[in-house]
């Protein structure tokens, strides 16, 4: 069962056909802003628990951010297994009951961070956990989008990114950077951050921010996000004690700059290689956990945990002081 028929609604609902999952149903409240020609022939049911009386073996929650846990907590208690969209909410309220449903039920949930599963982020936790360039000391992650150009088929203004009453705003509409600097370097003890409307795109949501990390091994960086850069870029440079790792997520191969051999190694992406390849290995891996040949492989504690990072950033920027974790 999808739930939620946006823009990512409908690509998981692509993938799925195209790896032959025909068994599919619709739970609608008919707010889309995209046209319905690709969903006909599908069975919708608008009220939830008339779909979940279906009994569906999984439910995909991409509806927007603040209403997840209202499709994630019923599904759970329901046997269903999940892919929740990224952020897992936009509040920590719910969360422990969606993991006592889970542990009751015994379901299994997968978190839309498709970026765990890019080759060129994967080839650098190969490389930080083998340490051939040493180990981490420094970081930057950026990544700026310009908002208006998401969507041109809607006014960016309606659209759940920028709407505070569905969770929307920069830091947890593109929180990816906070969900693989955790997978990829560990814990968080220490954030800071300036964050506002800085841009001209009459939000009332958190449009620009800077973000500051400490983890725990010791390594610090920044994030920086922003709605408006044109032309876009997301780029992770990560500085090691035998050399430097620079990714970007618009290059076509991993940077890998060792001391030993003093110049940069070029890690190529596979051929024909595109963003919704991402999205594909994603939904494969789903289907596995679902049948219970593989685990998650981004966990419900790690969305958890992103989500913890989001909501310290914008408590550090309205409080303007450093926000302390797991104290």
């Amino acid at each position: 069962m999808i739930a939620g028929l946006g823009s990512i609604g409908r690509r998981h609902l692509r993938h799925l056909k195209a790896l032959g999952q025909d068994n599919l149903l619709l739970y609608r409240t008919h707010r889309s802003t995209l046209p319905d020609d690709e969903l006909a022939g599908i069975p919708v049911e608008t009220d939830l628990q008339a779909a979940l009386a279906h009994k569906p073996d999984a439910v995909i929650v991409s509806n927007p951010t603040a209403l997840h846990l209202d499709v994630a907590i019923p599904a759970a208690e329901a046997g269903c297994h999940i892919l929740l969209e990224k952020p897992v909410s936009h509040s920590l309220e719910g969360l422990d009951k969606l993991k006592r449903a889970a542990q009751k039920s015994g379901v299994r949930i997968l978190v839309g961070f498709q970026f765990r599963y890019h080759p060129g982020l994967r080839r650098i936790a190969e490389l930080l956990q083998t340490e051939l360039v040493g180990r981490p000391v420094s970081f930057r992650a950026h990544w700026g989008e310009y908002l208006p150009a998401w969507h041109p088929w809607e006014d960016y203004r309606a659209s759940y990114s920028a709407r505070r009453d569905l969770g929307g705003g920069v830091i947890l509409t593109l929180t990816h950077p906070l969900d693989y600097l955790h997978w990829l370097l560990g814990a968080v003890q220490e954030v800071w951050s300036f964050a506002g409307q800085y841009t001209d795109l009459e939000l009332d949501v958190v449009d620009t921010a800077e973000i500051g990390l400490r983890f725990g091994s010791g390594v610090v960086g920044s994030v920086h996000l922003n709605y408006t850069q044109r032309p876009p870029r997301h780029q992770l440079e990560i500085v090691c004690t035998e050399g430097t790792l620079r990714w970007d997520n618009a290059g076509t191969a991993l940077e890998v700059y060792r001391a030993e051999t003093t110049f940069w190694e070029q890690h190529p992406l596979p051929v024909g290689f595109q963003r919704d390849d991402l999205f594909s290995a994603q939904m494969k891996h789903f289907l596995q956990v679902v049948e219970g040949t593989a685990a998650p492989f981004c966990t419900l504690d790690d969305g958890i945990a992103a989500l913890e990072l989001a909501l310290a950033a914008h408590q550090s920027a309205e409080e303007k002081r450093l926000v302390l974790l797991g104290k």
